[in-house]
C-alpha cells in the first residue's frame, strides 16, 4: 500500500435511507472540541467571540457570532493559514449557514496533511 493510500480517509457509504444532510445549528462545539483535543489555545472574548491558535501559532480560526464585520460579511468562522515563514497566508472563511461539522472536517483535513 502506498504512503498517499494510508492517509487518506476510509470512505463510507451509507444506506440512501440513513442520508441525513446537515445544516447549521450555530453551535460552534464540533470545531471547538476538535481544537481543544489537538492542544490548540483557546480564547473567549468579552464578546462571545472564540479564538483558537494552532500549537506552532500558524494556524488562527476565529469563531465570530458576535462580530458586526463578520456579520456584515455572512461570516461567522474565518480560518488563517500561514503555511512558512516566507509563505503568504491564506484565508478561508465559512459563512452563518455551515454547519461546524463542515467546518470541523476542513480543519480535520487541513491538520492531517500540513505536514506535507
Amino acid at each position: 500500500m502506498s504512503a498517499s493510500a494510508t492517509l487518506l480517509p476510509a470512505i463510507a457509504r451509507p444506506a440512501v435511507e440513513d442520508l441525513h444532510w446537515l445544516s447549521s445549528d450555530h453551535c460552534a462545539a464540533p470545531v471547538l472540541d476538535l481544537l481543544g483535543d489537538l492542544g490548540w489555545a483557546i480564547v473567549d472574548t468579552p464578546e462571545a467571540n472564540v479564538h483558537a491558535t494552532s500549537p506552532d501559532g500558524r494556524v488562527c480560526v476565529g469563531w465570530l457570532p458576535e462580530d458586526p464585520a463578520a456579520w456584515k460579511r455572512d461570516i461567522v468562522w474565518h480560518v488563517r493559514v500561514q503555511p512558512s515563514e516566507v509563505g503568504d497566508a491564506w484565508v478561508q472563511e465559512f459563512g452563518v449557514h455551515t454547519p461546524a461539522e463542515a467546518v470541523a472536517g476542513f480543519l480535520a483535513a487541513l491538520v492531517t496533511h500540513s505536514s506535507r
